[in-house]
């Protein structure tokens, strides 16, 4: 969670109620996202919970000195209870004042969470050359500005900590990288080369993320053209013959390793209906093109925006396995498929109800009818691409952003990525499925209607370019 408290008034009652929400570990840390992580109808409704005991302990204070008055010309026992009496009027005070505080802070956290809502719809009225809309909600953030001048400097501190923060991990490790390890690194040359080394790969991810490419406006749509690509119809790698009925679960069905690309899952609801999953590979080649769609050119065509072989050839997978316009689709992607996915959810022309980005080196704007859940490794620079996300969370209610620190440590070991592994990321998932917060709820959701499906078929499709 971005501490707001950090910038406004009464930071401590803040921080207080930031500690108390739930997570599995110190180090998994659960939020809806962007720089608000807190829905303002709860805070704001915390805070009337807070009047009604700060005005029932003043209803208890005014009886206690009815009370203390009554007690007070007596003398022995009478007497101890009065004094009993004005001891607890006192804490009654205490805690009313210190209710009224919590109250005030819970009120001006949510007015700064509104305004920098405010503040991204301006932007988005703006880059849509909507000057009237602009006009209004710039009026509306004025005017709040003037008449909560603590709830603006927080917000202003919100979005100015979301923009800073998040590449920290990043640069701590870049940093770090020129000390020596252990004894086995006895070249200084190594050492210096792989330092080097990580710096380029860590520094340049947060450089590249800073600006702003990763972020994927709800309009983008991919440019030019691709292919021809040519899928095949493959064994299954993975297990399964019913829905996954957790993240941990859906990192299982994720491609790699051998020549399956794409999975795709046909669910027939109780209904009739159907649904499906699609599970997308991460990279598999560096090679700059070659028979393998999943490539680094793939990879720079779609982070630059344009149409890549391997979006295509997943297009091609699900139209093989009988997907049409308009079917509901829940997408898992990894990586470079977390990309493909994004994209899907954000041009394609299907129902996407939930869209499961693993390592992302984008976060896109998905629409409010679309669950969006991310699992990003701070220390990951792949994700680090998408240059911390939204400032605003995106997605239908109950989205969320499951991030930690991977491998905490500094060492050579960071030139082969290991937090932006997928091994990685299923144990990240296994922390999600075992957190109690009512986040993760939503998505539990989608695996126990899933879960209801009375015939599942799984169809994996290896690709190639050309055309076959």
């Amino acid at each position: 969670m971005t501490e707001p408290g950090r910038s406004g008034p009464a930071e401590g009652s803040i921080a207080l109620l930031a500690a108390n929400w739930p997570r599995v570990d110190d180090g998994l840390q659960i939020r809806a996202g962007g720089a608000v992580a807190v829905d303002t109808a709860t805070l704001s409704a915390t805070a009337l919970r807070f009047d009604a005991v700060r005005d029932e302990l003043a209803e208890i204070g005014e009886r206690l000195r009815g009370l203390q008055a009554a007690l007070a010309g007596l003398t022995g026992c009478g007497g101890d209870a009065g004094a009993s009496a004005s001891v607890l009027a006192t804490k009654l005070d205490e805690a009313r004042a210190e209710g009224d505080a919590i109250a005030r802070a819970l009120r001006d956290a949510a007015r700064a969470y509104e305004m920098v809502d405010l503040q991204a719809e301006h932007r988005a009225a703006v880059l849509a050359g909507d000057g009237d809309r602009a006009a209004r909600l710039d009026a509306r953030l004025t005017a709040m500005a003037e008449e909560h001048p603590d709830a603006w400097r927080m917000a202003l501190g919100a979005e100015f900590g979301h923009a800073v923060m998040w590449p920290s991990e990043l640069v701590r490790q870049a940093t770090q990288w020129g000390t020596v390890i252990g004894d086995g690194f006895g070249d200084p040359g190594a050492i210096v080369g792989g330092a080097g080394a990580g710096v380029l790969t860590l520094g340049a991810a947060t450089v590249v993320g800073l600006a702003g490419t990763g972020r994927l406006a709800r309009d983008a749509r991919l440019s030019g053209s691709s292919g021809p690509v040519t899928v095949t119809p493959v064994t299954p790698a993975a297990p399964g013959s019913a829905a996954p009925q957790s993240l941990a679960g859906v990192t299982e069905r994720i491609p790699g390793g051998g020549d399956s690309r794409v999975r795709v899952e046909r669910y027939t609801m109780p209904d009739g209906s159907r649904q499906y999953a699609v599970y997308i590979a991460g990279m598999q080649s560096f090679a700059l093109g070659g028979d393998d769609p999943w490539d680094d050119e793939s990879n720079l065509q779609l982070y630059s925006g344009e149409t890549s072989d391997s979006y295509a050839a997943t297009e091609a997978a699900l139209a093989a396995a009988g997907v049409q316009s308009g079917d509901a689709v829940h997408v898992f992607g990894f990586s470079q498929g977390a990309m493909i996915g994004a994209h899907l959810a954000l041009q394609g022309d299907y129902d996407t109800r939930t869209l499961v980005s693993i390592g992302s080196p984008v976060d896109a704007d998905v629409g409010s009818g679309t669950l969006s859940v991310s699992l990003r490794h701070t220390d990951d620079p792949v994700a680090g691409l998408a240059g911390g996300g939204h400032e605003e969370a995106v997605g239908a209610a109950g989205s969320f952003v499951a991030e930690r620190v991977s491998d905490p440590a500094s060492d050579l070991e960071d030139a082969r990525l290991p937090a932006h592994r997928l091994a990685a990321y299923a144990e990240t998932a296994a922390l999600v499925d075992a957190s109690s917060d009512p986040r993760v709820d939503g998505l539990r959701a989608v695996f126990d209607t899933l879960g209801e499906a009375e015939a599942v078929e799984i169809t994996e499709y290896a690709a190639t370019r050309g055309d076959g």
